[in-house]
């Protein structure tokens, strides 16, 4: 049996009082990050080669099914808006497509060739690199795809929560975080959702730093979608220019972002 399936450490889960299910499943999730830590040096090396290929021009995908797939959507979805990438550099992609985010699609994951056709829509191609996520390791619609991307020569990497899983063995730079069972037995949209989350955000975080979308520790090429990013990237110009508030938040309209902004004032 594998370890997301293994029975949970905790038992007669409906007898306990809100108090403690709020406790344990905390116990249980403090667990998480100590996990990704050991496989930092896993993470490094995908993230190294990601930024290799994203630096001449190449894109980031991401596969999954289920809660693996929504994750992937979420981080690829929030790319451009947090550090002004273009749309289609970071594709996120979900067995049953754009549906299955916010309903379930009866058995798109088992489909293992149903992954490359979905790719095949975005001309996918060896200048970037696929990462397959999946709790199990063992999602056919996942598997599926990684193989049929290396054999086109494409850089491939994954997120799983089991050792020594099909999917891992079939990527260049396989992530292996495992988080042990979770507090509801199989419930994998707990401590390896979790899991996959906080690694998805390591990942793309580092790549956008690696390609210069941040200076110092402020996101200046975000867009400026609402009056909290307005009034945030005024306030960036302000500290780093050292006008006022009117000087900034005209610079910000005339420039149209941060970055541009503090170069054309400098």
């Amino acid at each position: 049996m594998t370890t997301t399936e293994s029975s949970s450490h905790y038992d007669h889960l409906e007898k306990m009082s809100v108090h403690d299910l709020l406790v344990n499943i905390n116990r249980e999730d403090k667990t998480v990050p100590l996990a990704i830590e050991k496989v930092i040096p896993a993470i490094e090396l995908l993230v190294n080669a990601i930024v290799e290929k994203m630096m001449v021009g190449g894109r980031l995908f991401y596969i999954g099914a289920g809660t693996s797939g929504r994750l992937g959507v979420v981080d690829a979805s929030e790319i451009p808006p947090t550090y002004g990438m273009e749309q289609g550099k970071v594709i996120g992609l979900i067995a049953g497509g754009d549906s299955a985010i916010r309903k379930s699609v009866e058995h798109a994951e088992d489909n293992v060739d149903q992954a490359w056709k979905d790719l095949g829509k975005f001309s996918i191609n060896s200048g970037d690199v696929l990462i397959g996520i999946a709790a199990s390791g063992r999602t056919p619609y996942v598997i599926g795809g990684v193989k049929d991307a290396r054999s086109h020569n494409i850089v491939t990497g994954c997120i799983v929560c089991n050792t020594k899983s099909e999917l891992a063995e079939n990527v260049d730079f396989p992530v292996e975080v495992v988080v042990g069972p979770e507090f509801v037995t199989g419930s994998t949209r707990m401590k390896a959702g979790t899991a996959q989350k906080l690694v998805l955000n390591m990942i793309s975080t580092s790549v956008m730093i690696q390609l210069g979308r941040v200076k110092g520790n402020k996101m200046v090429d975000m867009q400026l979608t609402n009056n909290k990013l307005i009034d945030r990237g005024t306030r960036m110009i302000m500290a780093e220019l050292g006008v006022n508030e009117f000087e900034a938040e005209k610079l910000l309209k005339e420039f149209g972002s941060v970055r541009k902004a503090i170069a054309g004032k400098k």
